[in-house]
Parts: structure tokens; C-alpha cells; sequence
């Protein structure tokens, strides 16, 4: 009996159109003037030129989409994941002040299928347009044996550039501060271990609302930037409001009022039990982007969000802590949440 690559399980040549397809798609994206080679090489070049910043220092990040894929999968539905791929990493990019230039995918299976992967990347290529961010390559595996029939996953990874004078963080934050935040477009890319379970019995009525693609917040933070209105911000994943910390100082809190719930959390907590604290430490409770700010400038922040399309929403202050060497840390001001 003979065997070849194809019958173990990996048809090169389908991965060979995958990427015939997309290096013969006319659609220019972002930079294309500073790609000096990009898909299907062996690896990319950009070209670097940045005269107008006094100490451009490069950004990097990476993610991927977490158990979201399992319920792709599921729905054979692939058309918003590659946003999700995309918005999880410029999100945590521009976090620092910054702007993305250019992205990588990662995009692994057990067979590959041609529509599929096709979805994928066109929901890749559409966020990476809205995000003004180049698309400079990537690596689709084909791996029978470790991912089953119809399972994938994926991950990416962004750089951008900030001018190191411009950064954003904990240094600039202070007491007195406000804390507002911007929507989020639904459940993003987190807590999906736990929601496969949560909506395990009725998963078919909460495809739509588990599949909405995370929410990009490049564009918004571009202009907020532009007029200098924050002085640090944090994208809102894993973990909830335990990212705000993140962007603070050792000595100061982050003193949160709850927000409304909006329906699909209200269900979750419903369902688990868990108490408004529980839950806005699992989940971004729909709020997947928060900006720190002065008091001054907050109405002008409010406007920005929602130009952008986002509600905004007054989430809370920055206060002194009881112990200026500790770690900062989010209280709650109030235990109880409008309904």
C-alpha cells in the first residue's frame, strides 16, 4: 500500500489555493505602500519611516479567540471570528497609546476546508481595514490527528508604534480621575468556557447573540488621541473589571458604580447564580473598553464614544488607597445595581 502527504491527512495543494486566493484579491489594505513583501513569502518586510516621532518604539501583542472557535465550529459560522482574532489583539495594542500597522494570523485545522478558511480571512481582512492595519501574512496548519473533524483554532498577533514621549499608563494616572466606558458589542471573546455551559441545552436560540463579533476600538481611540482626552485606558477581557488595575498606579483604586446588566448577562446571572461582583469579574457585562480620564474632559470623551457608535457609560473615579505602596485594585461603590 502507498501512501503520500494528501492521504495522511494534508492537501497542500488546498493550502496552496488558500493563498493563491488571497494574494490574487484586489482589495488594497492598509500600508500597502510600506509592504515591501508580504503573503506567501517566508516571511514579511515593512518598511519603517517614522520622522514625525521622537522615539517610535514598536508595540507587540498576541491572542487568540478561546473557546468562541467550539461554537464556530459547531454552526459552521466563520464570518465574524476573524474579527474577533483581530479586535483581541489591536484592542490590548492600542491600550498603550499607539496604532496598529500590521497583522498576522495563525489559523490551524484538522482538514482544511476551503469556505471555511475563506470566511475566516475575509472577517480577518475586514477588521484589519477597519483597525487601518496591514495584513503581512500568516500560517494556515492543516494537522489531522490533533484537531477532530470540523474543530479549529486560531491566533494573532499585531504591531504597531506609539512615540515612547506619548504613551499611555499608569503614570499619568492620578487621583481624582474618571473612569468611562465604552460598550462592548456583546459577550466579545471571553468567558466562553463557562457560557458553553451556561447555554449548553439551548445553544440554537443563542447562536446569533454568542457569535456577534467583538467590538474594534481602534478608530475611537485614534481620535481620542488626536485631542489628548485620556491619559490611560484598558480593554475590558478576561477577568471583567480586573483589568482596570492594570492601567493603574501602587496606591490608587478604581471606584466603580455598577451598570445596568444588559439582557444576555442579566440570563447569565440568572442562570449561575453569580452576584454582580461575580459577574463583572468574569465578564466584560457589557462594557469592553474603559478609558481613564481627567474630570474636565469627560463630556468631551462622552461625545467621542458615541460618534463612534459605542454607549457610554460614567463608571466610576480613581481614589487614594488606604495603603500608597499597594497594589491598585477596583471597589465598588455601591453593592447594588439599577435594575
Amino acid at each position: 500500500m502507498s501512501i503520500d502527504y494528501k492521504k495522511a491527512g494534508v492537501d497542500v495543494a488546498a493550502g496552496d489555493a488558500l493563498v493563491d486566493w488571497l494574494q490574487t484579491d484586489k482589495s488594497r489594505l492598509p500600508h500597502a505602500d510600506r509592504v515591501l513583501s508580504g503573503i506567501g513569502g517566508f516571511a514579511s518586510l515593512f518598511r519603517i519611516q517614522f520622522p514625525e516621532m521622537k522615539k517610535p518604539c514598536l508595540i507587540t501583542c498576541t491572542d487568540g479567540v478561546g473557546t468562541k472557535v467550539k461554537i464556530a465550529s459547531r454552526f459552521k459560522r466563520f464570518e465574524g471570528v476573524g474579527q474577533d482574532l483581530v479586535a483581541m489583539c489591536v484592542n490590548d495594542l492600542i491600550c498603550t497609546g499607539g496604532r496598529p500597522l500590521m497583522f498576522l494570523d495563525y489559523y490551524a485545522v484538522g482538514k482544511l476546508d476551503l469556505d471555511a478558511a475563506k470566511a475566516f480571512l475575509e472577517s480577518v481582512k475586514k477588521a484589519c481595514h477597519a483597525s487601518d492595519c496591514a495584513l503581512v501574512g500568516g500560517e494556515t496548519a492543516e494537522m489531522p490527528g490533533v484537531y477532530q473533524p470540523g474543530d479549529f483554532d486560531c491566533a494573532g498577533f499585531a504591531v504597531g508604534i506609539v512615540d515612547e514621549e506619548a504613551t499611555l499608563g499608569p503614570r499619568h494616572v492620578q487621583a481624582g480621575d474618571v473612569l468611562i466606558g465604552a460598550s462592548s458589542s456583546g459577550f466579545h471573546s471571553n468567558g466562553y468556557s463557562l457560557l458553553r455551559k451556561v447555554f449548553e441545552n439551548d445553544m440554537d436560540d443563542w447562536a446569533d447573540e454568542l457569535l456577534k463579533p467583538t467590538a474594534l476600538y481602534v478608530s475611537l481611540m485614534k481620535d481620542l488621541m488626536a485631542e489628548n482626552l485620556v491619559v490611560a485606558a484598558a480593554h475590558i477581557t478576561g477577568g471583567g473589571i480586573d483589568n482596570i488595575p492594570r492601567v493603574l498606579p501602587k496606591g490608587l483604586n478604581a471606584e466603580i458604580r455598577p451598570w445596568p446588566l444588559p439582557a444576555p448577562f442579566r440570563e447569565v446571572q440568572k442562570r449561575t447564580g453569580l452576584s454582580d461582583l461575580e459577574m463583572m469579574k468574569t465578564l466584560n457585562c457589557g462594557i469592553g473598553f474603559v478609558l481613564v480620564a481627567r474630570s474636565g474632559r469627560a463630556s468631551e470623551i462622552h461625545h467621542l464614544i458615541r460618534e463612534h457608535g459605542f454607549e457610554s457609560f460614567d463608571l466610576g473615579t480613581v481614589v487614594p488607597g488606604a495603603d500608597a505602596s499597594a497594589e491598585a485594585d477596583v471597589v465598588l461603590k455601591s453593592a447594588e445595581r439599577t435594575r
